[in-house]
């Protein structure tokens, strides 16, 4: 059992089927009336070496002290980088130290309402951080404090945890010679340690999260960037068709190659390496020091091996599936249309939910409810998360691409122009390209800085986003896909820069007015507009003016949401007013997707700002903020793979060589 919340006394979970106790902490954010309880540090999963697949772990000693965090995976240390992410100041900035060890940093961190109990069966909100070759989960911008403590408020507790993964070489080399290797030491396929390892915390939760007051059978798998790209992948997994253990997802600004290299493709770039350390064997490269190999391999990720993909999987995360799982997957869902008569609930969400044809099982979407002891056989849900086709909500921020504002600006416009021919290997399509982005030799330098950033937008993230959206409603038969898009300044740097979300939702980033992180600011209804919109009333959230007309006059616009600039006036573009509207609305979608409700109307698109703005709007709206007349005429004839090699180039910058010959 969980002992109940005290101002003095230490959290106490006493976990039957592991045979031990539990000592965590009380959150800094907790109160009285809203008790909020933290366990740090703990081991899920054990590495017996490296380049093998990890084990779970159920083996503890009779007492665990969980007040501390654990080891995090290697990693080269970048002093500075959150507060120039999020525009503020390094002394603001909270100080955190980890130990690094490459094989003691699987483990994770469980946040949950202090008063929660084994029967509580509550929401798990399980959290995939991202950073690419760094990062993790027990970051302060991920802590779960003060998003579980909403839930708590809001009458829809749940528990939120977070984990840390290897990454990198160490979580992502592959080859043939090291699957030889990894199959001579018994273990199933080769790379993708990190995910597996995943897959691992996953399977932890699933089997250990009740004494703890969460649900086993209601996971919701978050992540952003490279976290979110991660879910993807264990979409498509093998072990997600044959034993589902999440039951929704979302996905925030994912960031990944959706071709998926072959082994053969991934050993040529763990072969460049092993070259560069002067290592000729996998044993070799087993001893080299892990602080000489967090600088390697940074973009190495997912590989298809075979094994962890799904059968008939064929290396793209936007492919069709073969016909016949297609006719498969419409037979089972008219399966589960009959069962959806037995929901109640009166609300509109209820009703919405009730009414949605892609709606398989009830352990998916279903009407909010106040009961935490419903029992559910296991066999239920298995069935009912049928393959990839888990409920999903995906988006994007609007300012991704300032991630990569330097090298964009170090091109001159003949020098794009060339890269981008080179990469598009047909005179047609390039030239289509850069006049859908309106690039050309004449162009000023800081328009040509502003196109690139669209353009890097465009194919790094925003087009794969929509792709993705459409390859998952295809999946779903149309159903049970949920689009949103963020264009809601930051606090800090007065853009959507990439992560500003994370700002929002999980409410930790200091602010560089007043307002403070967790503090309690009024609490707004979500649907409300303030005045300076001057826009019409309504009885229906994001109708008004009346909508068509808005619609219309924003899809006809020209003018882009991700413009960069700030506040003519020199006012700060984020009051606390807005901050607190965002950040409520956000937190409160998150929360009741989590808890099987609809987020909102599947036909719509959700907005999250700019300035404060959020609501329902209908589809024009979304062609209006984002450029998907560019990806019509100059994304879509590319091609995915050669848009994504155009973005991934215009990145890098240009070669020094060619800076000096332009």
């Amino acid at each position: 059992m969980i002992a109940k919340f005290s101002t003095t006394a230490e959290p106490v979970v006493s976990h039957r089927e592991l045979q031990t106790t539990f000592n965590g902490i009380v959150h800094p954010l907790s109160t009285s009336e809203a008790p909020v309880h933290q366990y740090r540090g703990l081991k899920y999963a054990s590495i017996h070496a490296r380049f093998r697949q990890s084990q779970l772990f159920t083996s503890y000693p009779p007492v665990v002290d969980a007040r501390h965090y654990g080891p995090i995976c290697p990693q080269h240390n970048h002093s500075g980088m959150e507060a120039e992410l999020f525009g503020v100041s390094e002394d603001v900035i909270p100080q955190q130290t980890f130990k690094q060890n490459e094989f003691e940093c699987l483990n994770l961190n469980i946040t949950c309402p202090g008063d929660a109990t084994p029967d509580s069966r509550l929401p798990v909100m399980l959290w995939i951080h991202g950073g690419g070759h760094r990062g993790s989960g027990s970051s302060w911008i991920y802590d779960g404090g003060a998003l579980v403590q909403k839930s708590m408020t809001a009458g829809k507790p749940v528990i939120m945890v977070t984990f840390n993964y290897r990454l990198g070489l160490l979580g992502f080399a592959a080859s043939n010679a090291l699957r030889d290797d990894n199959k001579a030491a018994g273990d199933e396929g080769v790379g993708n340690y990190g995910l597996r390892d995943q897959r691992r915390a996953l399977e932890w939760v699933h089997r250990f999260i009740s004494d703890f007051g969460g649900d086993p059978w209601n996971i919701t798998l978050f992540g952003a960037s490279s976290g979110a790209a991660d879910i993807l992948c264990h979409l498509h997994s093998a072990a997600n068709e044959k034993q589902p253990l999440f039951q929704r997802t979302i996905i925030q600004s994912a960031i990944m190659d959706l071709e998926i290299p072959s082994v053969s493709s991934a050993g040529w770039q763990l072969s460049r390496i092993m070259c560069a350390l002067h290592v000729h064997s996998i044993d070799e490269l087993r001893a080299v020091e892990p602080e000489k190999l967090v600088t390697l391999g940074q973009h190495m990720r997912a590989t298809n091996d075979g094994v962890f993909f799904r059968k008939h999987f064929t290396g793209s995360i936007v492919a069709d599936e073969p016909p016949e799982h297609h006719a498969h997957h419409h037979a089972h869902h008219h399966r589960y249309e009959n069962h959806l008569d037995d929901y109640s609930g009166s609300s509109s969400t209820d009703t919405a939910v009730r009414h949605s044809h892609w709606t398989q099982n009830r352990s998916h979407l279903r009407p909010s409810s106040r009961s935490r002891s419903r029992t559910r056989h296991p066999h239920e849900h298995v069935h009912a998360s049928h393959g990839p086709r888990q409920p999903m909500m995906i988006g994007d921020c609007s300012d991704e691409a300032l991630l990569w504002s330097l090298p964009a600006s170090m091109w001159s416009a003949t020098g794009v122009e060339r890269r981008v021919r080179a990469v598009c290997q047909s005179l047609t399509k390039a030239n289509a390209l850069l006049r859908a982005y309106d690039i050309h030799p004449h162009i000023p330098a800081d328009e040509l800085h502003s196109r690139l950033l669209e353009l890097i937008n465009d194919t790094r993230f925003a087009w794969p986003a929509e792709r993705i959206t459409a390859a998952a409603r295809h999946e779903r038969g149309g159903h049970g896909v949920w689009r949103y898009v963020f264009d809601q300044e930051g606090p800090g740097r007065g853009v959507p820069h990439h992560a500003v979300d994370l700002v929002y939702l999980f409410d930790n980033v200091p602010q560089p007015s007043s307002s403070s992180p967790g503090s309690s600011h009024s609490q707004l209804p979500a649907d409300y507009m303030p005045e300076s919109f001057d826009l019409a009333d309504s009885d229906d959230e994001g109708v008004f003016m009346g909508e068509a007309d808005m619609d219309a006059a924003e899809s006809s616009s020209t003018l882009s949401t991700d413009s960069g600039f700030v506040d003519d006036w020199g006012l700060p573009v984020v009051d606390e007013y807005t901050y607190a509207r965002v950040r409520d609305a956000v937190q409160a979608r998150w929360i009741a997707f989590a808890h099987g409700e609809a987020p909102w109307a599947e036909d719509k698109v959700y907005v999250f700002g700019p300035e404060g703005e959020v609501g329902e709007r209908s589809m024009a709206i979304f062609e209006g903020r984002r450029r998907t007349q560019a990806w019509r005429e100059a994304l879509e004839p590319l091609g995915m793979h050669l848009a994504q090699k155009v973005g991934a180039e215009l990145c890098n910058g240009p070669s020094l060589s060619s800076k000096t010959r332009i």
